[in-house]
């Protein structure tokens, strides 16, 4: 799929094509788009870091395992994330679909090669680069200082900003995810959820409880100290 590069200003680096356009030419970027499967790998620890990618359906995660066993992950990837840009020639993490997952590539030598001819698109990547490192400093801050209900308070608190569409969060991942995501264990995560709903913080929605509704936000703001 090739993809005619124009320029706005108001533009901002929230997709591949706007990182990719051009003030000064009609540059063509080639974007192919891949279907992944629940579980399925889209990319490993140390493999060439090639393409970059965004997430157009679906949500991915990237993790590390640990010496260990332990798996750590450290960062969900929702619709319009990009993700996938290093600062070495290979990958740091895992990244893998956690549903089934459509994600757009282009190759990360195409936009170093705009970027070098291109300011705004050198400043929207560092802007990225930028924004990736701040949730990075945040998640580690979330892993070192908080209790077990102030990270599942700043976690709903991340994915009500992410994702809410008329007021409910459809989590794509499982307990068992946002538990290696905050570093506890899943049970902890279970009762930490269900402490929110005896407080009346939170509600339920449907058997799986994926689909939780925020009813009091304030308080759950008043629980991550860090927000």
């Amino acid at each position: 799929m090739l993809v005619r590069i124009t320029t706005d200003s108001a533009l901002r680096p929230n997709s591949l094509r706007d990182l990719g356009m051009t003030s000064d030419s009609n540059t063509l970027v080639s974007l192919s788009d891949f279907s992944y499967k629940k579980g399925t790998e889209i990319y490993g620890e140390k493999e060439p870091a090639d393409y970059v990618y965004q997430v157009k359906t679906g949500a991915a995660r990237s993790y590390k395992l640990l010496s260990d066993g332990r798996r750590q992950i450290g960062a969900f990837h929702l619709v319009g994330d990009i993700f996938g840009l290093e600062n070495s020639s290979q990958h740091r993490f895992t990244a893998e679909a956690i549903v089934d997952t459509t994600v757009s590539l282009i190759k990360r030598r195409s936009l170093e090669l705009v970027a070098d001819s291109d300011a705004m698109v050198a400043r929207n990547l560092l802007s990225m680069t930028t924004n990736n490192l701040q949730h990075a400093e945040d998640h580690m801050l979330l892993l070192g200082r908080k209790t077990s209900l102030e990270r599942v308070a700043a976690f709903l608190i991340e994915m009500d900003r992410r994702l809410t569409a008329a007021g409910v969060l459809a989590l794509p991942m499982c307990r068992r995810d946002i538990a290696d995501y905050l570093g506890l264990t899943l049970e902890t995560v279970s009762r930490a959820l269900s402490r929110l709903h005896e407080l009346g913080i939170l509600g339920f929605i449907g058997n799986n409880q994926r689909q939780i509704v925020l009813l009091d936000r304030q308080q759950l703001a008043s629980l991550d100290l860090q927000h």
